[in-house]
Order: C-alpha cells, then sequence, then structure tokens
C-alpha cells in the first residue's frame, strides 16, 4: 500500500515536469502610470499650496508689525503733543493768574494812592484855610471829630482843633465832651466824666498855634445809643461849645474812623 502511493507521486512529479511554467502581468500598464502621475500631481499642488499660504503669512504679519509700529509712533506723537499742550495751557492759565493778580494789586493801589490824594488835597485846603491869605478867618474851632468802634463798649476818638486868627499865638485850653442819646427808650446824656470813668476828670488839655488833634478812649454803657456830641472847650479865650451829629458807626471796623461832623 504504502509503496503504491510512492510510486504514484513519483508518476505525477514526472508529468508535472515537462509542463510549461506561468507569470502574472498587468495587462493594464497605462492605469498604473495614471495614478501615479496623479499622485504626483497632488503632492506637487500640496506642495505650492503650503509655499503660498506661508509666503502670505509672512508677508500679512511684516504688515502687520509694521501697522502696529505706526501705531504705536503715532501715539507717541500724540501724547508728546498733549503734554505739551496741557504744559502750554498750564502756562497760560499761570500767567493769566498772575495778570489778574496783578490788576488786582494795581487797582487797589490807585485806589490807595487816589485815597492818599483826596486825603492831602483835604488837608491842602485844611492848611491854606489855617495860614493861606485868602482863608476865612476864624478863632479857636472844633474842625473835625472822629470816633472809632472798639472792644466791650469803647471808642477811640480824635478831636481836631484849629484856630488862625491870633498867628503866632498860642492856644491853651482843656477840651471835653459829652454824648447824648437814647438807653431803656429814655433820654440820657452821658458826661465827660462818665466817659472816661473818672470822677474829677477836669477834661484833656491842648496848646497850639495853627491846629492840634486830641486822642483818647471813652467807655459808652451797654444798650446806649448815641445821637448827638457836645464838645466844650474853655482856656484864657474864654469857653465854646460846637454839636456834632452821630452817624451810624458800629458796623464799621476798627480801622474805618467814623467821621462825626
Amino acid at each position: 500500500m504504502r509503496t503504491s502511493a510512492y510510486a504514484w507521486s513519483l508518476a505525477l512529479a514526472v508529468q508535472n515536469k515537462d509542463l510549461p511554467r506561468f507569470a502574472i502581468v498587468s495587462e493594464k500598464p497605462q492605469l498604473k502610470r495614471f495614478l501615479i502621475g496623479i499622485s504626483a500631481a497632488w503632492v506637487i499642488l500640496a506642495l505650492l499650496w503650503g509655499w503660498y499660504f506661508w509666503r502670505d503669512l509672512g508677508s500679512d504679519s511684516g504688515r502687520l508689525r509694521e501697522a502696529v509700529a505706526a501705531a504705536e509712533e503715532q501715539r507717541t506723537a500724540v501724547e508728546k503733543e498733549n503734554a505739551r499742550l496741557k504744559q502750554e495751557l498750564a502756562i497760560a492759565q499761570r500767567a493769566d493768574f498772575i495778570s489778574r493778580s496783578a490788576n488786582t494789586r494795581i487797582q487797589e493801589s490807585l485806589a490807595d494812592k487816589e485815597e492818599q490824594i483826596a486825603g492831602l488835597k483835604a488837608d491842602l485846603d485844611f492848611y491854606e484855610r489855617l495860614v493861606g491869605s485868602g482863608g476865612r478867618r476864624q478863632g479857636l474851632n472844633v474842625h473835625d471829630a472822629e470816633f472809632v468802634a472798639g472792644d466791650a463798649g469803647a471808642w477811640q476818638y480824635t478831636i481836631t482843633l484849629t484856630q488862625n486868627i491870633n498867628r503866632g499865638g498860642m492856644s491853651t485850653g482843656r477840651m471835653q465832651f459829652a454824648i447824648e442819646g437814647v438807653s431803656g427808650g429814655k433820654l440820657k446824656t452821658l458826661a465827660w466824666s462818665e466817659l472816661v470813668q473818672a470822677v474829677d476828670a477836669q477834661g484833656q488839655s491842648f496848646s497850639f498855634r495853627y491846629f492840634q488833634a486830641l486822642q483818647g478812649t471813652v467807655m459808652l454803657p451797654p444798650g446806649f445809643s448815641p445821637q448827638r456830641v457836645k464838645v466844650s472847650l474853655k482856656g484864657a479865650f474864654g469857653a465854646s461849645e460846637q454839636s456834632f451829629n452821630w452817624k451810624q458807626v458800629k458796623a464799621m471796623p476798627a480801622d474805618a474812623p467814623a467821621r462825626i461832623q
């Protein structure tokens, strides 16, 4: 049995030895080349697309950087211009403040000078009346009376006396005054002794050739409203009395005397 099988195998081998050999060959070489060409074309297109993309991206990035640099430069220029305008504004405001301050000082100075000129003119007229040949001759006279409100009912007074009849002669004597007013709804007169708070007050002495300003302080009681001042002069020439209306002086500051005439 084993011998017959072996013989059968040998017979098949001898038979197949004389058979021709076959090779598998593609019957469509053009299709293969077409597919290869298509693949190569896709690769080339992909490379070209990538190159154009990166070139455009690099170009856009460069333009963007240039735009950013230009904007930064413009911002810096605007900030410098803004700082310059602010500085010019501050200088202009400072100059305007200085100008207004200088103008205010000049106006105040002019007002002071005008007041001084008016006072000098009044003094000149006063002196001309006293010593000038054309002035009216007048004996001992109370030329002016000024009262300035102080603290706690105190009043500072200035009584100016003049004369131009006795040229070169001396006028001597004593001055005192009384103040008439209203207190508690009733008329009341404050004598010199009550005003200076001295029972035996003799009056304020004076001695001058043409004029003299007598100054001092008197006290007015609370609730007393002054209405009139009576100034009395006594001396070798005799005695005289002059009355002055009291103007509203309570609200005036201490450096602004109230003139009573």
